[in-house]
């Protein structure tokens, strides 16, 4: 049966992603394109030509191809892909909620989601059992393994524990790989820095280590959304990630200034603050890190600043993530998965590998 593809969203994870898929052999047939300001379609009478799988300009550049001056709404986007002559896909690479809120549109229609965005599984539970039931409804598929870890494989694994009847205890690591260099800059287990949290971050922003506006980063609330997706997975009904502690990095009193620029200019009033917490965990023989922690018995969830030991995996992390899983099987000695997770092209191999698992169990 013939494959037709959509992607929203050609920034870093979506650029990679079309290239990636030109490369593929027996690629889906890619119909839909679109970012927001543009989508190109193909045209309805014989879904011919197809828009070419290299980038936008490329593609753009096709004669023939139906070009709008804006993006298609969700349900536009829906009745299209709907209306192909097989089983359609949709690909979102976008970090929108209003998209992922329509997922079950999509799902309801025989529609297949394969997404690395967070909101539609992080945000208001019944949304969550939403996707699900309308995939159930529709005979459609959803994966969304690169929504927490990247590449690694962290739902995979955490779903097959969970099938074959292991019992999660504790899962802790750490899921921001920004977060992890940052505090590996300024706080290594061997050895000294001398560099202020400032000027880390600062360079972070600089080289395009954090979001545009590290607050995003550094609130914490991304980290939330990857801790109540690994917490639904396993079963609980957590609300959302607001229903956490959830200990932010921003200063009280820069929390509400309007803009990036002018937070980067005040942060380095807080870098005593922080070499505070420094110095109080080199006293005790330790090193401080950003980590979050899911306690399955007592249902506890929590994202914030803790000590390690200088030897343990956690500080010794390099910008890298890492996810320690225990369970009833595992015992005293947990599954641990580690490895580098994010990153344009590598987040673009992670939705390319779910493609290829829902391409395989539609055919």
């Amino acid at each position: 049966m013939a494959m037709y593809l959509g992607v929203v969203g050609v920034g870093g994870v979506g650029s990679a992603f079309i290239e990636q898929l030109g490369r593929l052999p027996n690629a889906p047939e890619l119909i839909l394109l679109s970012r927001s300001s543009q989508t190109l379609l193909s045209p309805k009478q014989d879904y011919s030509p197809r828009i070419p799988a290299a980038d936008w300009a490329i593609a753009a550049a096709t004669p023939l191809l139906i070009k709008t001056g804006h993006a298609l709404s969700p349900k536009e986007m829906a009745e299209y892909l709907a209306s192909a002559p097989g089983r359609a896909i949709l690909v979102d690479t976008t970090t929108d909620l209003t998209l992922a809120q329509a997922y079950p549109l999509f799902l309801q229609k025989g529609i297949s989601v394969v997404t690395p965005n967070k909101k539609g599984f992080s945000s208001d539970l019944s949304l969550w059992h939403a996707i699900f039931a309308s995939a159930a409804q529709g005979n459609a598929l959803v994966y969304h393994q690169a929504t927490v870890g990247g590449s690694l494989p962290v739902l995979s694994t955490l779903r097959d524990l969970v099938a074959t009847g292991d019992e999660i205890i504790r899962i802790e690591g750490v899921l921001s790989g920004s977060l992890s260099l940052l505090f590996d800059q300024f706080m290594p287990a061997h050895g000294s820095s001398d560099e202020q949290w400032s000027t880390l971050v600062a360079h972070a922003r600089e080289i395009g280590h954090t979001e545009p506006d590290p607050r995003d980063d550094l609130n914490g609330m991304d980290f939330a959304r990857k801790l109540t997706i690994l917490a639904r997975v396993i079963g609980l009904d957590v609300a959302n990630p607001d229903s956490f502690p959830v200990e932010s990095l921003i200063p009280a009193e820069l929390s509400s200034l309007p803009s990036a620029a002018e937070f980067m200019d005040q942060l380095p009033r807080f870098d005593a603050q922080m070499n505070s917490l420094k110095d109080k965990a080199r006293n005790q023989g330790k090193v401080v890190r950003y980590v979050g922690s899911i306690d399955v018995p007592t249902k506890a969830i929590k994202v914030g600043l803790q000590h390690f030991d200088e030897d343990s995996p956690i500080a010794n992390l390099k910008g890298s993530q890492i996810i320690s899983m225990y369970t009833k099987r595992y015992g005293d000695m947990p599954l641990i998965l580690k490895g580098g997770g994010g990153g344009g092209e590598i987040t673009a191999m992670a939705v390319m590998a779910d493609l290829l698992k829902v391409m395989g169990r539609l055919n």
